[in-house]
């Protein structure tokens, strides 16, 4: 499993990136620079070597949140890419930005002192499929422009 190689990138592909081996410390992140960030409830994170981190296709524009950290993201697009702690020779890559997020599972939980106090209750919330939330006209002539999750 070790030699399992992943890829991932931004929403229009502008930034793209690959890994070999299997994500440190998956998790997730409640802290409010995270939820500001990411511009949703949490930051799902995993951790890569900086070595072992290749950006196949452009670079991540940088933003330094705090004297200590930076984020990436796509200047093009806006997606969350990043976050690394500049003394340290790890990088945590966005769950979300991977083409196969659901092989990364999340396996600890930071920042609780600004985790909302209804996330528990989000998985029991009645839910439909995205097509279903449409009206069939606007289904019929969507396009998405979204990069494919693959090169």
């Amino acid at each position: 499993m070790d030699d399992e190689r992943h890829t991932g990138g931004c929403q229009c592909g502008a930034v793209r990136y690959a890994f070999s081996g299997e994500p440190i410390d998956p998790h997730i992140c409640h802290c409010r620079m995270c939820q500001k960030a990411f511009g949703g409830l949490f930051a799902p994170l995993a951790g890569v070597t900086l070595t072992a981190l290749e950006w196949t296709r452009g670079q991540p524009a940088l933003y330094r949140s705090s004297n200590i950290a930076e984020r990436g993201f796509c200047a093009a697009c806006g997606t969350p890419l990043s976050f690394r702690y500049l003394d340290s020779d790890m990088i945590n890559v966005s769950i979300g930005s991977l083409d196969h997020p659901a092989e990364v599972k999340p396996g600890r939980q930071y920042g609780m002192e600004s985790r909302l106090p209804w996330i528990a209750e989000l998985a029991g919330l009645p839910g439909t499929v995205t097509e279903d939330d449409l009206p069939a006209d606007l289904n019929a002539k969507k396009a998405s422009a979204q990069h494919p999750d693959h090169d």
